[in-house]
């Protein structure tokens, strides 16, 4: 059985990162972007981060440029913008395709288990959640519109 724990990616800094070093813990994988009407939710993200830093549970950031090229900058810039700007100490990796022919393949794994609106595998827009429990497996899928905050409580429930 496929489980989040068995993808890669690189991260902001360039390091090319194993999943499986989250093993054991519950993910909020969300992918971002420094331009959008969302991006508001960095500072909810970073709260949950805060929130849940002593257990088993980590927020994952993929940025990502394919809805109306709200993430032009590269890693370096993104970073420099997550961290001045909304204090984000959670992983961030560098700039992914969350649909189409070069989707990243957590994303095709992502899309394939929980599905969006009417059985889409697509990602809508910016700011769509995944959530997965300590065993890697995808429990629940976030719009864009779904704050932070409200994914607490199913949060607490996987850790």
């Amino acid at each position: 059985m496929t489980s989040v724990y068995d993808f890669s990616a690189r991260a902001i800094d360039g390091a090319e990162t194993a999943l499986e070093q989250y093993r054991g813990q519950a993910l909020l994988i969300v992918n971002t972007a420094s331009k959008c009407g969302f991006t508001g939710q960095y500072a909810g993200l970073e709260a949950l981060h805060r929130t849940f830093a002593d257990k088993p549970f980590q927020v994952l950031g993929f940025p990502c440029n394919q809805f109306g090229a709200q993430e032009p900058g590269k890693a370096a810039e993104i970073a420099s913008f997550c961290s001045m700007t909304y204090g984000v100490a959670f992983p961030m990796f560098d700039k992914v395709e969350v649909n189409g022919p070069d989707r990243h393949p957590l994303y095709a794994w992502l899309t394939s288990q929980k599905k969006g609106l009417l059985g889409s595998r697509d990602i809508k827009w910016n700011f769509t959640k995944f959530l997965t429990d300590r065993e890697g497996r995808v429990v629940a899928r976030y719009a864009p519109q779904v704050e932070p905050e409200a994914i607490k409580a199913d949060i607490e429930k996987l850790i």
